[in-house]
């Protein structure tokens, strides 16, 4: 076996192994989400329609600074292909169209705001490393 390989050094029993890094251990279970919220707007899209029930698209182009209409559509469409968002087309002239979370969307919200304090408390610690 190939001595460099490092997840073969990770002191768990042969039979747990999988588990983690298996087809469908955490590995890829947590790879997959992250895959759902990369790009550079989805975050930004999924915490304001957190704080808001129902946006309808201009009202998110105006709060999320720096935002095209391309990549707003793009993103939400992906966001909503993930099942993160729903899209409610009122069909109406002229079109009406909101966004909301989905039930996945809001209990992922949670985990996004761990990852902010994480991030929070990981920071202070970084400085106050840097400052001894």
């Amino acid at each position: 076996m190939n001595e460099s390989i490092t997840h073969l050094k990770v002191p768990v029993a042969p039979e747990q192994r999988d588990a983690c890094l298996g087809v469908d251990g955490s590995v890829a279970h947590v790879s997959n989400v992250i895959h759902m919220i990369s790009g550079r707007w989805k975050l930004p899209i999924l915490f304001r329609l957190f704080a808001e029930p129902s946006m309808r698209t201009l009202q998110l182009l105006r709060d999320i600074p720096g935002i095209s209409q391309k990549m707003l559509t793009q993103h939400l469409r992906e966001l909503e292909e993930n099942g993160l968002i729903a899209r409610r087309d009122f069909g109406e002239q002229p079109p009406r169209v909101e966004y909301s979370l989905t039930d996945s969307g809001r209990r992922l919200m949670p985990v996004l705001m761990a990852a902010r304090e994480f991030s929070r408390a990981h920071s202070a610690n970084k400085d106050d490393s840097v400052s001894v």
